[in-house]
Parts: C-alpha cells; sequence; structure tokens
C-alpha cells in the first residue's frame, strides 16, 4: 500500500524564502534568524566567523553578530578567544539527546537493529527522509569505520542513498518525480546518479524488489542495501540499512544474501505498530 508523505523544502540556512508558513501571523522571523545562524555555524566542520554567518544568512554583518553574541549568552554557540570564531557547544547535544529518547520509531527499531548488526555483522542504521535528503537517527558500528560516516543526525541526499529510494518507491510516482527534479542532485562521488530518469528508474526497481541498493553512490568503496519502514497505513517512515565494503561483497550478494536480512528487520519493525 502506497500513502502519503509529507516533504519539507529544502532545508536552507538563507533568510527571506517566501512559504505559507513563513506567511502566516505567528511566524516569528526573529526566531527565524536564530536558527539560521545556528544551522549556518552547525553546517560547517570548522569554526565560522561573523562575516561568514553574515554571509550564509543574508543578514547584515551587525545582526549577525547579535544572533551569535545571544546563541552564545545562552549556551549553544562557543566563542574561540584566540581568532573570534564560533562553534556549536555541547548544549546542542542537549535537543539531539532529548529527539532520540523521545521519538517513538528510534525506540522501537533499536533493539531489532541490534539483533541485525549481531546477525549480518555489518554496520547497521536507521533513517529517516527530511526534505531532501535522509538523516541517520541510529547508527549500529561493526568494526573500525570513517568517524564521518558513522555518526548520527548525518544527512545523505534520498535521491543517491538506498534508505532514501527505498521510502521514495512507496510514494506515489508523481511525488517522488517531484521530489527528484527539485533535489539539488550534485554528485557525491564518480559513481552517484544524478539524471531524473536514471534515478527514477532505480526507484522503481526498489518499488519491484522491497528494498533498494546503491553501490559507491554516497561514499566511494561502500555497497548498502535498506528496506523501508512503514507504518499502520502503509506509509514510509524510515528505512533499515546494512553498509558494508565493496571490496568484500559485490552486488549480487548484497541483493540475495543481505538484502532479505534488511527486508525481514524491516517488516519486524513496522509489525510493531508504529
Amino acid at each position: 500500500m502506497r500513502g502519503k508523505l509529507a516533504v519539507s523544502k529544502d532545508p536552507s540556512v538563507s533568510i527571506g524564502s517566501e512559504n505559507a508558513a513563513q506567511a502566516n501571523s505567528l511566524f516569528v522571523t526573529s526566531l527565524e534568524r536564530g536558527f539560521a545562524v545556528l544551522e549556518a555555524v552547525g553546517n560547517e566542520r570548522r569554526d565560522v566567523g561573523v562575516t561568514e554567518i553574515a554571509a550564509k544568512t543574508g543578514l547584515d554583518k551587525s545582526a549577525a553578530q547579535r544572533f551569535a553574541f545571544t546563541l552564545q549568552a545562552l549556551g549553544y554557540l562557543e566563542k574561540n578567544p584566540a581568532t573570534r570564531r564560533f562553534r556549536l557547544s555541547r548544549r546542542v547535544l542537549g535537543l539531539a539527546h532529548a529527539y532520540l529518547r523521545t521519538d517513538p520509531l528510534v525506540e522501537l527499531a533499536t533493539p531489532y537493529l541490534a539483533d541485525l548488526r549481531q546477525f549480518c555483522q555489518k554496520r547497521v542504521d536507521l533513517s529517516l527522509l527530511d526534505g531532501f535528503d535522509i538523516v541517520y537517527v541510529v547508527r549500529l558500528q561493526s568494526q573500525r569505520e570513517a568517524f564521518g560516516a558513522t555518526v548520527i543526525g548525518r544527512r545523505i541526499p534520498a535521491f543517491c542513498s538506498s534508505g532514501g529510494r527505498a521510502m521514495l518507491s512507496l510514494l506515489p510516482e508523481d511525488e517522488t518525480r517531484a521530489l527528484v527534479e527539485r533535489s539539488p542532485r550534485k554528485p557525491l562521488t564518480p559513481h552517484t546518479i544524478t539524471d531524473v530518469e536514471a534515478v527514477m528508474a532505480q526507484i522503481a526497481r526498489a518499488r519491484q524488489d522491497g528494498f533498494a541498493v546503491c553501490v559507491q553512490e554516497a561514499l566511494m568503496g561502500e555497497i548498502v542495501v535498506a528496506a523501508p519502514v512503514v507504518d499502520m497505513q502503509g506509509r514510509p517512515r524510515g528505512a533499515v540499512h546494512i553498509a558494508m565494503a565493496l571490496a568484500d561483497h559485490d552486488e549480487n550478494e548484497v541483493r540475495t544474501k543481505f538484502a532479505p536480512m534488511a527486508v525481514a528487520a524491516a517488516r519486524l519493525i513496522s509489525g510493531g505498530g508504529y
């Protein structure tokens, strides 16, 4: 059964793009600006100065400085006294922790994912669809891996990820096509498929198979299979991933051996009443 899944606009730190929410009298523009500054800092893997924050958000430098100071005073940003640049503070982790401990799907899925990791001896993830991206909310390693590839909260474009394609395969085709066409289809590796029709063909195959496989599209040397998790109405709510090194397993083995494991785990989670 296919169902509707609300998909938000492309998340951007830039301020001023009009939408229905922003036109509502309840919308607080100053709060939007504060979050834009927080995201401008959080999206970088290095400290960020006021001038760069202003450029990323569209704020003037004085406003960017005031918002950054306020966020620092509230404990959400830290300032390097030597460089006068900002980074996220540990307090932000409290928000992530609050989300993870209160999300019913994360709570339901985690023991099943732990069993799956134990059974397949590979990295196992749970992702959710958020705008044009998937975001990882559970990641269970099986061995030493690159740090950036295993952090909770990591985002990957849905169009080129196995989890994204698995979830999109359960949406109406016109909705899926609209998301793929509007998505910024920038290649992450030389193997990333960016052509709309080619991506739609991959999603169609996922719809037929009940799972999706991506080979080196998001990370060189990695092959990932994912199966969708659905709610009681059949709407896609997440995806179970099994990731492994392409040097150890070819696509045929992933499809015949590991895909059934991902599908079985996704069905168990879906059957848990989420």
